[in-house]
């Protein structure tokens, strides 16, 4: 008889916690996150700005403000590609983070 109560009991709490699923309740909350890029005049930047560019540090940034210091502003995004350390993958993933 015990058994049967206990089975009965069983059964009644997941018919009783259907409704809960079925409301979401044991969904994950969704949560909107948006992320602002920050996008680098790299004729203007200083060496922090520049350093915040994927793949470049401040070792970087101090070559590529070497570089405009000597040769004089860049005329397109692909003139960093003269920067010694830079290449054309880092230049690839910051396309839409660099500007003139």
């Amino acid at each position: 008889m015990k058994k049967y109560i206990c089975y009965s009991l069983i059964i009644l709490f997941t018919v009783m916690s259907l409704p809960l699923r079925a409301a979401g309740f044991n969904e994950p909350a969704k949560v909107n996150i948006t992320q602002e890029i920050q996008v680098v005049d790299i004729n203007k930047a200083d060496i922090a700005s520049l350093a915040s560019l994927k793949g470049v540090g401040v070792k970087r940034a101090k070559a590529i403000v070497a570089y405009r210091e000597l040769h004089g502003e860049f005329n397109t995004i692909d003139d960093l590609l003269n920067v010694k350390g830079i290449g054309a993958k880092m230049l690839l993933r910051n396309k839409d983070r660099i500007t003139l």
